[in-house]
């Protein structure tokens, strides 16, 4: 199997149903910590200037908006956000595949809100398809542990690797002295490392 490291170069982020009603339907992990990895990577898309392409569920029921934080971070990608009317598989939607098309990067970082139901088929596809996916877990949750494993069991044998937000970041960063890797580090410290102080439940 091919690794390629995943650089600012060549990876776009994706980010999949971060809305306020489906946030809580994560019981798998704190839902607050993972509002808060999906926003530190939202922060982390700016830093870098990655192409980032958002896409909501069915905005105006139960799912609710984006959340705040996110449209705040990133203004550009959520006006351009793909606005799904309920299909399931965000990568089946054609304006979806298009737009993380058109950012020309092979290399996927996603993260989406369930994992059992708005990421993993997504991130299978992708991979399917050639490109390399990362699935950011703790920036993602499922409504019961039996059902996050096995979506990441079954995400694992299509080719997608799992990660985490301060692993992603290392990766990318390469170079904590660099102006972007000061950047990275200070994040992670302001950001992510708080968060995990919450635990993982």
């Amino acid at each position: 199997m091919k690794i390629e490291r995943f650089t600012a170069e060549n990876s776009a982020l994706l980010l999949i149903d971060h809305q306020v009603g489906t946030m809580q339907l994560i019981k798998n992990i704190n839902k607050d910590f993972a509002a808060k990895q999906s926003i530190a990577l939202a922060k982390m898309a700016k830093i870098l200037n990655l192409p980032v392409v958002i896409t909501s569920s069915q905005e105006e029921n139960a799912q609710g908006p984006i959340l705040p934080e996110i449209a705040e971070i990133l203004p550009q990608a959520y006006e351009a956000r793909v606005k799904r009317p309920g299909v399931v598989n965000a990568w089946a939607y054609a304006d979806f595949r298009n737009a993380v098309l058109a950012t020309g990067r092979k290399n996927l970082i996603m993260a989406g809100v369930t994992t059992d139901v708005c990421l993993i088929f997504p991130a299978i596809d992708a991979a399917v398809e050639g490109f390399n996916v990362q699935a950011v877990l703790d920036a993602s949750g499922s409504p019961s542990d039996l059902s996050e494993e096995l979506s990441r069991q079954r995400m694992h044998d299509a080719g997608v690797v799992l990660t985490a937000t301060n692993t992603l970041m290392a990766e990318i960063a390469q170079d904590w002295s660099t102006p972007a890797g000061q950047q990275l580090i200070t994040l992670l410290f302001t950001d992510v490392f708080p968060a995990l102080g919450a635990g993982i439940q």
